[in-house]
């Protein structure tokens, strides 16, 4: 028996293709706008954590 078959069978399966797309864009919109919205002296700290001798 072939997947597609499997699907058919399922009640409301054509929901989750849109809630799994509409989770995904909300997930990736909020991390562009994380992404955008942090200070530039922040990310100047945290580029140099790596770099400092504080042993």
């Amino acid at each position: 028996m072939k997947f597609i078959n499997y699907l058919k069978t399922i009640s409301g399966v054509q929901v989750y293709p849109m809630v799994s797309l509409i989770l995904f864009v909300l997930v990736f919109g909020l991390v562009l706008f994380l992404t955008f919205k942090t200070s530039k002296s922040y990310l100047d700290k945290a580029k140099n954590i790596p770099l400092n001798n504080n042993d």
